[in-house]
């Protein structure tokens, strides 16, 4: 299967002119576009909060994901090149109309996955490592480290439920309103058993 993705940042701007460019790119490779992803989103926000995180689910091996230019999947390389990576493994080829790149199967692609994936692992362990001096250093200068008392995540759910409430009825889903409140989906549950608030 063939999938075309494309996004712009707001609707002031137009998805017509990635269109066009993906439909000529296709015509050129003899490919036929089986499905559109189309959205009106920040490239900041993060894939599994977009249409792009359940295409990228979505995805089997073989298939082929277009974009006009790389940048569309996310405006961060670590992003991008976690992306590309997870769809090298899978044998998912990507192919970048701007940007010229094609990755597919070929050796080529192959080192440059290996080459994204050792990026991504230095990136993590330069961002752990960074947090571990952060917090030793508070630590070492009497700061009290860890949530304070009585504002756990339970908390913030009881001090708000009239307004979760509120969305709920309103067609939110869980999902959505655990996003806002910054809590997973087992802990409104569990506060939901509990307290039978909603």
């Amino acid at each position: 299967m063939t999938i075309a993705y494309l996004r712009v940042s707001t609707g002031k701007q137009h998805l017509e002119n990635q269109k066009e460019e993906i439909e000529k790119f296709a015509a050129r490779k003899n490919l036929t576009i089986n499905r559109w992803v189309t959205e009106v989103v920040s490239g900041k926000k993060k894939e599994h909060d977009r249409k792009l995180g359940r295409l990228l689910k979505s995805l089997k091996k073989g298939d082929i994901l277009i974009v006009t230019e790389l940048s569309r999947l996310s405006r961060t390389l670590l992003d991008i090149m976690s992306i590309l990576h997870r769809c090298l493994e899978m044998n998912i080829t990507v192919y970048s109309t701007k940007d010229g790149y094609a990755f597919d199967n070929s050796i080529n692609s192959k080192v440059l996955a290996f080459a994204f994936a050792l990026v991504a692992e230095i990136e993590h362990n330069l961002i752990s490592m960074r947090t571990k001096e952060a917090l030793a250093h508070r630590k070492s200068e009497g700061v009290r480290l860890g949530r304070p008392p009585g504002k756990g995540k339970q908390n913030v759910l009881l001090d708000n439920r009239e307004e979760i409430s509120h969305l709920l009825e309103e067609g939110m889903s869980v999902s959505a309103v655990c996003r806002i409140y910054h809590v997973s989906r087992e802990t409104f549950y569990a506060v939901n058993r509990k307290y039978q608030l909603f």
